[in-house]
């Protein structure tokens, strides 16, 4: 199972970014994806989650900015990211809870992540 990322880059404060994650491989069933971020010096943390029905969870530091949603036709997830902020410069990583056949826990998989930086 791979999970690619993409769509990190340079934006200036008050713009916006879209990310998107891919999961491909042998998965017979996707439960929460989600987007994780690190900075240096500073653990990764969790950014949003959304649930394989739907329902989204967010960081307080991006509610009301960034939006979460999945396409599972695709295995894939966004991450809409608006009134970026320099605080939001990280490296992006996506997250899925992959079930690998049936009757199989969920195991945890990550991307190899996406730089975003956001500096005038």
């Amino acid at each position: 199972v791979q999970l690619q990322a993409s769509g990190g880059g340079l934006v200036q404060p008050g713009g916006s970014l879209r990310l998107s994650c891919v999961a491909s491989g042998n998965i017979f069933y996707i439960r929460d994806m989600g987007w994780y971020r690190q900075s240096p010096g500073k653990q990764r943390e969790l950014v949003a989650v959304i649930t394989d029905g739907g329902s989204p969870n967010y960081a307080d530091s991006v509610k009301g900015r960034f939006t979460i949603s999945r396409d599972n036709s695709k295995n894939t997830v966004y991450l809409q990211m608006s009134s970026l902020d320099p605080e939001d410069t990280a490296v992006y990583y996506c997250h899925a809870e992959i079930r690998l056949a049936v009757g199989a826990h969920a195991s945890g998989f990550w991307g190899r992540g996406t730089q975003v930086t956001v500096s005038s």
